[in-house]
């Protein structure tokens, strides 16, 4: 596929997950995806690996279940012949403590046949640990 098609894709990923519609994005990934954020760390209830689309779909709910996204500004893209790097500004707050963070991620896409086949995403985990938890989330009078 040619560049500017994988980056379409992606976009249309990005503007699904704007919308909070988890079908369109399962409509653009493989049956046997392999879905990571952070596949080495636990410190979020959406970190780690994820298969086929009931594991995309399963990221999707606990996203929304832990966090309230108040800004995702995906900028800064990269494409290939099958992939797509790209830079994610966010901000997030934590439903159960109240807390509030922003940082840029990186997300690298594969594509294969028109379909995402592979998602990386990477952020700055000890900032999601300290929003997260609630022993380590900063009190509002600190």
């Amino acid at each position: 596929m040619s560049q500017q098609e994988n980056l379409r894709i992606v976009q249309e990923i990005y503007d699904a997950v704007g919308r909070g519609d988890v079908a369109a994005i399962l409509d653009r990934v493989t049956d046997d995806v392999d879905w990571s954020a952070e596949a080495a760390s636990h410190a979020a209830p959406w970190y780690g690996p994820r298969t086929g689309k009931a594991g995309v779909a399963s990221f999707f709910q606990d996203l929304a279940d832990s966090i309230e996204i108040t800004e995702f500004t995906p900028h800064s893209f990269a494409a290939g012949q099958d992939d797509v790097h790209l830079l994610v500004r966010w901000t997030f707050r934590s439903i159960i403590t109240g807390q509030q963070a922003s940082m840029t991620m990186h997300h690298y896409w594969r594509i294969r046949d028109g379909k995402i086949d592979h998602f990386r995403g990477s952020e700055d985990t000890q900032q999601t640990a300290l929003v997260l938890t609630p022993d380590l989330a900063p009190t509002r009078n600190s």
